[in-house]
Formats: C-alpha cells, structure tokens, sequence
C-alpha cells in the first residue's frame, strides 16, 4: 500500500460522519439552511488551509475552474442528500448515495479512456444491482 492509503482511510471516516451528520443537522433545520451552514464549514476548513499553501494558492484556469465545478457539484449535491435524509431513512440514503463512484468510474472510462477490467465490470453490475435493493 502506498502514501495513499492513510489518507484515505481518513477519508472514510470523515465521510462516514459526512453521511451521518445531515440526519441530525434537518432534525433542527431545513436542508437549505443546513447547506449554508456546512458550506460555512467547509470554507471554515479552506481558511485554515491558506496558510499551508503560503496565503498563494497555486492557479491554473482549467484546474480552478474545475475545483470550482467540483465545489458546485458536491454542494448541489449535498443539499440533495439533505433532501434525502430529511424524508428517509439515513442508513439507506447514504448506501444509495454512496454508489457515486459508478458515475465516477463511466466518466473516467469515458472521457479519460480508463480502462475497465472485466471484474470492475462485474462490481459495476453489483452496485446497479444494490441500487435495485436498496430502493424502497
């Protein structure tokens, strides 16, 4: 396992939380509100960020505005999910949810030329099958 692999097992935790935290956020408030509130956090964590990049974030056109589309994307996103979690059941929208690396590995073979083995084929199969289950 490379460099890789502790950051990304604190990414699952943190999203693990990410996927349980809106629950209760909508018990208390709408999930307009709850979106500003967490985009709050998230610009929270971007101001502690600054100083690690010397107050001069690197810039390049594409990749800023693709930053930017990943911005717009996960908040429209997010404020779905809140959607979501507010009329189901938490432990079933985020399984829904959590299938988003589907759209991720079509994109990436897409417009990438990712290649995909036949077994990621098979997981793909799998997941659009967990969808099926999971659907109330």
């Amino acid at each position: 396992m490379g460099g890789w692999f502790p950051s990304a097992l604190l990414a699952l935790v943190l999203f693990g939380f990410w996927g349980f935290f809106p629950k209760l956020a909508v018990q208390y408030i709408p999930p307009r509100s709850a979106v500003l509130f967490q985009v709050a956090g998230s610009l929270a964590v971007a101001l502690c960020v600054l100083p690690f990049v010397g107050f001069r974030p690197e810039t390049h056109p594409k990749g800023a505005l693709f930053a930017a589309l990943t911005g717009i994307a996960g908040v429209l996103g997010t404020l779905f999910y809140y959607q979501a979690a507010g009329r189901g059941r938490i432990s079933l929208v985020v399984s829904l949810t959590a299938l988003y690396p589907l759209i991720t590995i079509l994109l990436a073979a897409v417009f990438l030329r990712e290649p995909l083995a036949p077994r990621q084929l098979l997981g793909m199969a799998f997941a659009l099958v967990a969808i099926f289950l999971l659907a109330d």
